[in-house]
C-alpha cells in the first residue's frame, strides 16, 4: 500500500463515518500522509483528525479514535492508534508493504511516473542566448535545471516541448560579424565587439571554408562573416548541449518571428483584446492594467519594433501552437520580466496565473580551495559550459546544478564535486546504485534467479527493510511534487535519503548467503528489495540527466 492508496483509504473511512452520523457530514479535507520522524511512531501518520475537528465541532482525539478503530481493520493495515492531540499513527502489514518491491520491478523505467499533469501541453523555454559566443555558466545552470524540470513534468504525465530561444536579431549580431571579420583581416577587434580566443577560431574556420570571402565588398563581407560565424557558433552551442545530455525539441529563431509575420499577428491579437494604444507616435501595450510597473513600447516612433514586440509575439506564437502552460527560465538580471510576461499573457486574453510561469535563476560562481576561479581558455573572462564539463564531468555538473533551488545563489566547489567520497552527493548516490548492481551481479554469478524464485513479501519485516520500503514508496510523490513546484532539486535530495536508507539496510540485513549457507527465501525477498531500490535510484538519476553506473 503506497501513501496515495492509504490516503484514499482514510478518506473513504471518513466518508463512512459521516454517512453513519458519527462525524458531521462535511467536505472531507485533504488527507495528508507523512512518514514519522521516529519509526517508533509507525510507518505513516495523518493529521486529518486535527484538520477536521474545528469544522466538525468535535475534539480531534475523538475523531482520531473513530478513524483509528476502522483503519486498524482495513486491508493492509497492521495497526492504527491515536497519539498526542489527534494524530493517527499507522503501521502497515509487512506482507502488503513488501509487495511494493514487486510493483517497482514490474514497472521498470515507468516506476514513479504519474498522471497529475495528464492532458497538459507544456512549453519549457530554458535557454535564451545570443549565438555570438559559447554558452556561459548561467546558461549551464539552466541547461541542467531546465532539462530536469522538463523530465519531471513528462514523468507527471504532461506533454512537454523544450525550447531554446535564439537571440539572432539586433545590433549584437552586427558587432559579432564585425569582430570576426576584423580577426580574419588581422585587425584589432572593435572595442565594443566580442573578444576572446573563440573569435580567432571562428575567423580561421570561415577563411578555411571560404578563402575568397575577403574579396567581397566591405558591406557584403560583414553580412557574410556574420552569417557564417552565426552558423558555426550556433552549431557549437547545439553540440555542447547534446554532449551535456540537454536536448531541445525546438530551436526558435527570433528572426523568424519577424520574417514569418508572427510579430504582426501578435500585435493583431493584442489589439483585439483592447490593450494596444498609440501615444507620441509610438505603439504601446497597456501592461500596467495587469501589474506591470509601466506600459511597454511595441513600436517606436520611427517605426522600429522593440525587443518587447518580439517577446509578445513569441508568447502569442506559443499559445497558437497549443501550449497550455508556458514556462520561462530566465537569468538573475531578468526580474523585471516576471510581471511583464504575466501582463502579456493577460493582455492576450489568457490567465497570468495558469498560462505563463517565469522562473528566475540566481548567479553561480566557482571556487577551488575557497578561492574563486576562472576556467575559461578561449572565451575571454567568462566560464563556459565546455570548461565546467571538462573540469568536473557531465554527471557531477548536472547533479550539483540540479541539487539546489534555482532561485538561490550557488557556489560550486570544484574539489568537492570531483571527490570520490560519501561527502560528495553525486558520488554517494551513484555509489549506492553501483553497490546494488554489484549485489545483483553476485547473485547471478551464484546462479540465483531471484525473479523466477518464489517471492515472499512477508519476510521483509526487519526495521531497516521496512524503512527502505517506506522510502521507495515515497518516490512517486516526490516526482509529482517536483513537477508541480518545478523543483527538481527535490528528487536529488530524496535520492540521497534513499541511498542512506539502502546503506543502512545493507549493513545489517544479509542479502546473499554466506559460503556455508543455503539460499533461503529471505535472501530472495531481499534481492527483490535490492532490485526495487536500484530501479528507483536509476529512475531518479534519469530525471536529473545523470547516469547510473553499474561499477565504480
Amino acid at each position: 500500500m503506497n501513501p496515495d492508496e492509504l490516503a484514499a483509504t482514510v478518506a473513504g473511512i471518513l466518508r463512512d463515518l459521516m454517512a453513519a452520523g458519527s462525524v458531521p457530514a462535511l467536505d472531507v479535507p485533504e488527507v495528508r500522509i507523512e512518514r514519522p520522524k521516529s519509526r517508533e511512531h509507525g510507518d505513516y501518520a495523518t493529521n486529518v483528525a486535527l484538520a477536521l475537528a474545528k469544522s466538525a465541532g468535535m475534539p480531534p482525539r475523538e475523531i482520531g479514535v473513530l478513524l483509528a478503530e476502522r483503519l486498524a481493520s482495513a486491508d493492509g493495515v497492521a495497526s492504527a492508534e491515536v497519539a498526542g492531540p489527534g494524530f493517527v499513527n499507522i503501521r502497515l502489514d509487512s506482507a502488503v508493504q513488501g509487495q511494493l518491491a514487486r510493483t517497482v520491478v514490474e514497472a521498470g523505467s515507468t516506476w514513479g511516473h504519474g498522471d497529475s499533469l495528464a492532458g497538459k501541453r507544456v512549453n519549457v523555454e530554458f535557454i535564451s542566448a545570443n549565438p555570438t559566443g559559447p554558452l556561459h555558466l548561467g546558461h549551464t545552470r539552466w541547461a541542467a535545471v531546465g532539462d530536469a524540470i522538463a523530465r519531471v513534468l513528462t514523468a507527471a504525465g504532461a506533454e512537454v516541448s523544450t525550447e531554446f530561444y535564439i537571440n539572432d536579431r539586433g545590433v549584437q549580431m552586427d558587432k559579432f560579424g564585425a569582430s570576426v571579420m576584423a580577426a580574419a583581416h588581422g585587425r584589432p577587434v572593435p572595442e565594443d565587439g566580442y573578444h576572446g580566443g573563440y573569435i580567432l577560431d571562428l575567423a580561421a574556420a570561415i577563411m578555411m571554408a571560404r578563402p575568397d570571402i575577403t574579396d567581397l565588398p566591405e558591406d557584403q563581407q560583414l553580412v557574410a562573416f556574420r552569417e557564417a560565424a552565426y552558423a558555426l557558433q550556433l552549431r557549437q552551442q547545439q553540440q555542447v548541449l547534446e554532449l551535456f545530455r540537454t536536448h531541445f525539441d525546438v530551436w526558435f529563431s527570433e528572426r523568424s518571428l519577424h520574417e514569418s509575420g508572427a510579430v504582426e499577428r501578435g500585435m493583431a491579437k493584442l489589439r483585439e483584446q483592447g490593450h494596444v494604444f498609440e501615444d507620441g507616435g509610438a505603439v504601446w501595450l497597456r501592461t500596467t492594467d495587469f501589474g506591470d510597473d509601466k506600459d511597454r513600447v511595441l513600436v517606436k516612433a520611427d517605426g522600429e519594433y522593440t525587443y518587447f514586440a518580439s517577446d509578445t509575439a513569441y508568447y502569442v506564437d506559443k499559445r497558437a501552437r497549443g501550449f497550455d502552460i508556458n514556462i520561462y527560465l530566465l537569468g538573475a538580471d531578468h526580474h523585471g520580466y516576471v510581471n511583464r510576461l504575466r501582463a502579456v499573457a493577460a493582455c492576450a486574453g489568457d490567465s497570468m496565473d495558469e498560462n505563463v510561469e517565469v522562473l528566475i535563476g540566481q548567479l553561480v560562481k566557482i571556487t577551488r580551495g575557497g578561492e574563486e576561479v576562472k576556467l575559461s581558455k578561449r572565451a575571454g573572462t567568462i566560464v563556459t559550459l565546455d570548461d565546467l564539463v571538462e573540469e568536473v564531468g557531465i554527471d557531477a555538473a548536472r547533479y550539483t546544478l540540479s541539487r539546489y533551488p534555482a532561485d538561490s545563489p550557488l557556489t560550486l566547489d570544484l574539489e568537492e564535486m570531483t571527490r570520490a567520497t560519501s561527502e560528495n552527493p553525486v558520488f554517494y548516490v551513484q555509489y549506492a546504485h553501483a553497490r546494488i548492481a554489484s549485489v545483483l551481479r553476485n547473485a547471478a554469478e551464484l546462479g540465483v534467479d531471484w525473479r523466477a524464485a518464489g517471492y515472499d513479501a512477508a519476510l521483509l519485516d526487519h526495521e531497516r527493510e521496512n524503512n527502505l520500503l517506506g522510502m521507495i514508496a515515497e518516490y512517486p510523490r516526490v516526482v509529482a511534487s517536483a513537477a508541480e513546484l518545478r523543483e527538481p532539486h527535490r528528487v536529488a535530495r530524496y535520492l540521497e535519503d534513499l541511498a542512506t536508507a539502502y546503506h543502512r539496510f545493507y549493513d545489517v540485513c544479509r542479502v546473499l548467503p554466506r559460503s556455508d549457507e543455503e539460499l533461503a527465501p529471505v535472501h530472495v525477498s531481499r534481492l527483490w528489495l535490492c532490485a526495487a531500490a536500484r530501479l528507483t535510484v536509476e529512475n531518479g538519476l534519469g530525471l536529473l540527466g545523470v547516469s547510473a553506473p553499474e561499477r565504480m
